[in-house]
């Protein structure tokens, strides 16, 4: 998997790797960032349910549980 570059996040798909409540696909809809202006975390959506999660974004590099791009 390619480097994830966190400032660029914002708007990229991802597909759950094991999907739950039919929610397979997800939009990261906004970024939360520190008192230093760094990304700590993300908020993403599920595409069909519209739930948002809030998750460190480092949890993305996490091939067994994420793919990114939409599969």
């Amino acid at each position: 998997m390619r480097p994830i570059n966190p400032n660029k996040l914002l708007h990229s798909k991802w597909t759950a790797v094991t999907p739950r409540n039919r929610e397979k696909h997800f939009l990261v809809i906004d970024l939360v960032r520190n008192e230093h202006e760094t990304v700590v975390e993300c908020i993403i959506e599920a595409v069909m349910s519209k739930r948002a999660v809030t998750l460190p974004w480092r949890e993305l590099k996490n091939v067994e549980v994420w793919h990114q791009g939409w599969h």
